[in-house]
C-alpha cells in the first residue's frame, strides 16, 4: 500500500474545514466510492477537523488516496500539538466532550472508518489516522508512507513508494531538488523509473534512477532493501535523504552518499547492516530534521501513526516533506 494523491491542510479558520472536506468527497469519488461511501469520507475529514479547531494548536489534517493492488481508499491524518488526552478511547465514546459539545466527532470516525487508531499524550497532542474503504479492508501494510508540499505549493516534490518483490521489500523516497512543478517532475520520473524498473539490489537501484533522472533538475533519493530472512536491510543513497534504523530505545543512522541523482556523483555505493527483531526502517527527506528521539510508540504503534508522529515533530522547515516508515517481522 502507498499514499497517492494528497493534500495537507492547515486548520486555522472555519473556512479550512469545509475545504478538507471537499478534497476528500473529491478523492471519494476519483476512487469510485459509492455516494454513501463519498459522504462517509466526508463527515469523517469534517470530524476530525473540526475537533482541531475547536480542541487542538497547531492542527492539520492530510486526506489522501491509498492504493492496495487493484484497491484504493481514502486515507485521513489528523496532527496537533496539544493538549491531547488521557483516555483517547473514552474521548471516543458518544456524549463525551471536554468542550461543551455534544461529543459525538471521534465515535464518528471510530463507527464510519473501516481502520483508525491514534495517539494521545497530555500536554503534547494527538495524532489520529483513519481509513476508508469500500468494502472489505485490504491486510494492514507493513509499510506507511506519507508526504507534504510546502506551504504556498500546489505539488510536492517529494515522492515515496513501495515494492514487494519475492518477500522482500523496497521503499524508495526521493526529493526533487528546490520544489514546485519542476521538483515534482523529477521525483515523478524517479517513481516511474523505479516501478518499471528491474527490482535488484539497492545499489543497482539507485543507478538506474540517476541515469533515468537525466534532464531533469535532478534528486536527492535513497533505496532501502529490506531481506526478513536475511534479517537485513541493504541501503544506497544519493544525497540528503536520511536512513535510521530504529528500536524502543536508539536509532542507528544509515550512510548516503554526496551528490545529485541525475546529474554529478560520485559514486553510488550501498551498505548492508544487520536487523533486530522489532526494529523498524524509517527513510525521510530534509523536509524532516533530524531532531527526533528514539522511543518505544516507533517500534509499536502502526507505521502510518509513526510517520505521522515524525511529520508533526520533525516537520518543521519550510520545504516539501517526506517519511516512510517500514516494519521488520520475520519467523524467528
Amino acid at each position: 500500500m502507498w499514499a497517492g494523491d494528497s493534500e495537507w491542510f492547515r486548520i486555522d479558520g472555519d473556512s479550512v474545514i469545509g475545504a478538507a472536506r471537499r478534497a476528500a468527497t473529491r478523492m471519494a469519488k476519483a476512487v469510485n466510492f459509492s455516494e454513501k461511501r463519498a459522504g462517509e469520507a466526508a463527515i469523517v475529514v469534517t470530524e476530525a477537523a473540526t475537533n482541531l479547531r475547536r480542541h487542538a494548536e497547531n492542527g492539520a489534517i492530510g486526506v489522501r488516496i491509498l492504493r492496495s493492488g487493484d484497491r484504493a481508499g481514502v486515507g485521513v491524518v489528523a496532527i496537533d500539538t496539544g493538549p491531547g488526552m488521557a483516555d483517547p478511547s473514552r474521548s471516543a465514546r458518544d456524549g463525551h466532550s471536554t468542550g461543551g459539545t455534544l461529543g459525538i466527532g471521534l465515535g464518528a470516525i471510530e463507527r464510519l472508518s473501516t481502520w483508525s487508531d491514534s495517539i494521545s499524550v497530555p500536554g503534547a497532542g494527538t495524532v489520529l489516522a483513519a481509513e476508508l474503504w469500500d468494502g472489505v479492508a485490504p491486510a494492514r501494510p507493513s509499510v506507511a508512507c506519507l508526504t507534504r508540499s510546502m506551504r504556498g505549493e500546489e505539488v510536492c516534490g517529494d515522492a515515496v513508494a513501495v515494492r514487494q518483490e519475492n518477500g522482500d521489500t523496497v521503499v524508495l523516497v526521493v526529493d526533487g531538488l528546490g520544489h514546485g512543478p519542476l521538483a515534482a517532475q523529477a521525483a515523478a520520473v524517479a517513481l516511474r523509473a523505479f516501478e518499471s524498473g528491474a527490482c535488484t539490489s539497492a545499489a543497482s537501484i539507485a543507478t538506474d534512477l540517476h541515469q533515468a533522472l537525466a534532464g531533469t533538475r535532478g534528486a536527492a533519493l535513497a533505496v532501502a532493501h529490506i531481506d526478513p530472512e536475511a534479517a537485513t536491510v541493504t541501503f544506497a543513497g544519493i544525497g540528503n535523504i536520511a536512513g535510521w534504523i530504529v528500536d524502543d530505545s536508539s536509532r542507528r543512522g544509515m550512510v548516503s552518499m554526496p551528490g545529485i541523482a541525475g546529474h554529478k556523483i560520485r559514486r553510488i555505493q550501498e551498505w548492508r547492516y544487520d536487523l533486530d527483531a522489532g526494529s523498524r526502517i524509517v527513510l525521510h527527506s530534509d523536509g524532516l530534521t533530524d531532531k527526533w528521539a528514539a522511543s518505544p510508540p516507533l517500534v509499536v504503534r502502526d507505521p502510518v501513526l509513526v510517520a505521522a508522529m515524525l511529520m508533526r515533530d520533525a516537520g518543521t522547515r519550510h520545504d516539501d516533506a517526506s517519511v516512510a516508515v517500514a516494519e521488520v517481522t520475520w519467523s524467528s
